[in-house]
């Protein structure tokens, strides 16, 4: 199964259309992403990254959807760090 998850562009690293590059965070975490797929978005936008490549991008309604279903299904499974740790 294959996963994409939702981030938010706070940086461009380079707009060569071949090696677009960008900081996108994912929940306070900031990671250099391959924007090659997406190179009209601009900073504030948000995308579906998988495997470090942004494959789509999203409106910020989706994007909060998804995340607060995988917050449940982290919850439900016990994945979810318990509070105050």
């Amino acid at each position: 199964m294959c996963l994409a998850i939702p981030g938010q562009v706070v940086e461009w690293l380079n707009r060569d259309p071949l090696f677009a590059s960008a900081l996108v965070e994912f929940s306070g975490v900031r990671r250099s992403i391959h924007l090659a797929c997406v190179p009209d978005c601009r900073v504030g936008d948000y995308v579906l990254v998988h495997a470090g490549v942004a494959i789509c991008q999203i409106d910020e309604e989706e994007a909060l959807r998804v995340l607060s279903t995988l917050d449940e299904a982290a919850e439900h499974d016990g994945l979810a760090p318990e509070p105050g740790s």
